[in-house]
């Protein structure tokens, strides 16, 4: 679903133009930074309770679901008035409001399918996850042939949320019965006690990768906010390799928590793992970022080398994740969030003001550079607390493998550029074969592992 949406969504922007989606995707973003936290991290906490407390359902749920309706509405305010105070006025004001609108019954769809998790539907939640894309996408399709506009846009996310919601809200009420409605004080205050940690944290990690566009839009231009969009737009859908990988290394980094060779050896082995395929999907971006925007057909060649260029930056901050994003996982999974909050919030002070400086001038161009040098400073942060605070040993020479084995695929890569001319299919394919050739090579991955992994299959 995610690959189909990354393409509708490039279309959207290709019709619509890039000035008219940067504002929805500055919106947008704004939105997501409230909407993560409008539940005040009441979702999180809920799931939880309910997985651990088979009677936390019937009793609480009276008082979640109207608070949680309740701080939707709030919620809802807070974001259009603070779009008021950011200088947004009549109709980009509307469409502010639609768009938080539509998170904010996402967002709440979300909590209730929670509930669905908790009690181990799995297979219904699993449907309930691709659904709204899905409608989401079959509208995009059918917005074609009449023509795509940015208010046609927006309507349509709201109604396929709304849809949604009403969906999933009837479909909890016959799994679990229809649920009154009579909030206590008492238990909403304990609610809010449990879950306001969640909701720090959310915060933070949602300012730090959407802050970004909001600010470009602002100090730049909607038409410098449209050229990040487009790039960003790949960098979120690879970033979902990541995201699907590391959380199996969190339980399993808390299941050794007091064991520091178990954690080494687990971070040895998820370094491998979170690295080795971003490696080739860099090196790709840096020598055929341009291919990345082959829908975009009316855009002009200035435009088009303008988000490649923010692709390629934006990559490299994909890259540097690669590398270290698995420390944050050893790092949280360990009881070190506070640390890691302090990093993450450090990161979201250096790149605001970086922005401050650079995004009038520069615009999306900085925006990607500064994501990148916040990246760079924040892993290096990771690195140190695993260390100095986890005290778990730093693979520094898998880390130099791996970081040869890059260095060596762009080598190799250039040459093929410069000297071969070959298509750029062709190219790739003799790429991606010499960088199995340097993974051996290097020893980042050696015959008798493979060799260990088919007898044990076997």
């Amino acid at each position: 679903m995610k690959p189909g949406w990354v393409l509708a969504e490039n279309v959207v922007q290709d019709r619509i133009g890039n000035a008219a989606f940067g504002t929805f995707a500055a919106l947008l973003n704004f939105t997501l930074v409230l909407a993560s936290v409008s539940d005040l991290g009441i979702t999180q906490h809920t799931t939880k309770r309910v997985a651990a407390e088979p009677g936390f359902l019937p009793e609480y749920f009276p008082t979640v679901l109207p608070l949680r309706g309740a701080l939707s509405v709030v919620f809802l305010v807070v974001m259009v008035a603070g779009g008021w105070l950011m200088g947004y006025r009549g109709h980009t004001l509307t469409l502010l409001a639609l768009i938080g609108a539509g998170l904010l019954l996402t967002q709440y769809a979300q909590f209730l399918r929670g509930a669905v998790q908790a009690h181990q539907h799995f297979r219904t939640d699993a449907w309930l996850s691709v659904l709204e894309k899905a409608l989401m996408l079959g509208l995009v399709l059918a917005l074609l042939p009449v023509g795509i506009t940015l208010d046609r846009y927006v309507g349509m996310r709201t109604a396929a949320a709304a849809f949604t919601f009403v969906l999933l809200y009837g479909l909890v009420t016959r799994l679990f019965g229809r649920v009154a409605w009579r909030p206590r004080r008492a238990q909403a205050g304990e609610l809010l006690r449990g879950s306001l940690p969640f909701a720090l944290i959310t915060l933070l990690y949602g300012m730090n990768e959407r802050i970004d566009m909001l600010m470009i839009e602002r100090l730049a231009s909607p038409q410098e906010a449209g050229y990040y969009a487009g790039a960003y737009r790949w960098v979120d859908a690879v970033m979902m390799y990541l995201w699907t990988v590391l959380p199996l290394f969190f339980a399993k980094f808390a299941h050794s928590l007091h064991s520091r060779e178990e954690q080494r050896e687990l971070l040895w082995f998820g370094q491998r793992v979170a690295t080795v395929p971003l490696l080739f999907v860099a090196a790709f971006v840096l020598f055929h970022g341009e291919l990345l925007f082959f829908q975009f057909k009316h855009s002009t060649p200035a435009e088009l080398a303008r988000m490649t260029l923010c692709a390629q930056l934006l990559f490299l901050n994909v890259l540097v994740h690669a590398f270290f994003a698995i420390y944050s996982t050893l790092l949280t999974s360990t009881s070190h969030e506070r640390p890691v909050s302090w990093l993450v919030a450090l990161s979201i002070a250096l790149n605001i003001g970086l922005n401050v400086v650079l995004l009038p001038r520069y615009g999306a161009v900085a925006g990607a550079l500064n994501t990148l040098v916040c990246a760079v400073v924040v892993s290096g942060g990771y690195v140190w607390l695993v260390r100095q605070r986890a005290g778990v040993a730093v693979p520094w020479g898998l880390l130099a493998r791996l970081g040869l084995t890059f260095g060596g695929l762009c080598a190799a890569w250039y040459g093929l550029q410069t000297y071969a001319q070959l298509p750029w299919l062709a190219e790739s394919v003799v790429a991606g074969l010499l960088f199995v050739g340097l993974l051996f090579g290097t020893g980042v991955v050696r015959v008798g592992e493979l060799r260990a992994a088919l007898k044990s299959k076997g």
